[in-house]
């Protein structure tokens, strides 16, 4: 692989990143923004939301944007940096916590979340995959998750691969007609990490991976575990999107992280950036 190459730096936190409308766009955690980026590098604010981090974003097919706040999913219907947020889904009654998102080809959107107090230091408690379905009844689909993380869903609709951070793995389920979650899986095993994930049209997962005990890298990963591609890193990996006008670009999204104790110096440093490199085949599926 080519050297990564730096586009952005100064952010706080950048995650859960989609390339949309030739852009990516991505949640700048420690700041209440939604920005997007040009590939010159040029950001711009494109919405505010109302927590300060663990929120993720996607788009249902009509082009709204989602987003997820507590416990709630958020829905702004009209555009603007300070449009109004609408709820789209109570997500209450089954975790009080709610991060990744994604929406497949049919419009479902799967949500991840827990009650486990991750930056208070609370006892560990596993996550749980919820659905909200285009008429917006919402189940849950899967539990026992080892801290979810970022999720991927196969451009044919009958795949979601998640990343369980705890349990550095990648997992993956069958996908019903009606958004139902199945055949539970290993789909790769990771020496450390797993977080924001995307799939290529080879069938390959790029995935932060290290960070600890390992140093940290953007690793490209086959189902059964072999590391096609790594590219290591100075700091550590949060989440990555391929995207371009070809989608052969990978945007990886670093920052320093320090534990949970120091996540608001963190984000005062603004040690956060984006990088990208040439990728080997294009992206696919959702986000």
């Amino acid at each position: 692989m080519p050297k990564a190459q730096t586009l952005l730096t100064g952010l706080a936190v950048g995650e859960s990143p989609r390339w949309h409308q030739d852009r990516l766009w991505f949640s700048h955690w420690g700041t209440k923004e939604i920005c997007a980026l040009d590939l010159d590098g040029t950001i711009e604010v494109v919405a505010h939301v109302p927590t300060t981090i663990g929120y993720s974003i996607d788009w249902l097919p009509d082009g709204r944007l989602l987003v997820t706040a507590g416990t709630s999913l958020l829905q702004r219907t009209k555009p603007g940096a300070d449009g109004p947020w609408e709820t789209y889904a109570d997500l209450s009654h089954l975790a009080g916590g709610w991060s990744e998102i994604v929406v497949d080809g049919r419009g479902n959107t799967y949500v991840n979340g827990s009650d486990f107090d991750f930056l208070g230091g609370g006892e560990f408690v596993p996550g749980i995959i919820a659905l909200v379905t285009p008429d917006r009844s919402v189940r849950q689909v899967a539990d026992n998750i080892a801290f979810p993380n970022g999720m991927a869903v196969t451009p044919d609709n009958t795949t979601l691969i998640i990343a369980e951070s705890f349990a550095s793995r990648l997992t993956a389920f069958d996908i019903a007609d009606d958004g139902t979650l199945s055949n539970r899986r290993v789909w790769a095993e990771l020496v450390e990490g797993g977080d924001g994930i995307c799939l290529d049209a080879d069938g390959a997962v790029w995935t932060p991976v290290g960070g600890r005990a390992q140093p940290p890298a953007f690793a490209r990963i086959r189902e059964g575990g072999e590391v096609l591609q790594r590219i290591e890193l100075d700091r550590f990996g949060f989440a990555c999107m391929l995207g371009g006008p070809d989608r052969r670009t990978l945007f990886m999204l670093a920052a320093e992280w320090r534990g949970t104790e120091n996540v608001d110096a963190l984000f005062a440093d603004r040690t956060g950036q984006v990088l990208i490199v040439d990728a080997p085949a294009p992206g696919v599926g959702w986000p």
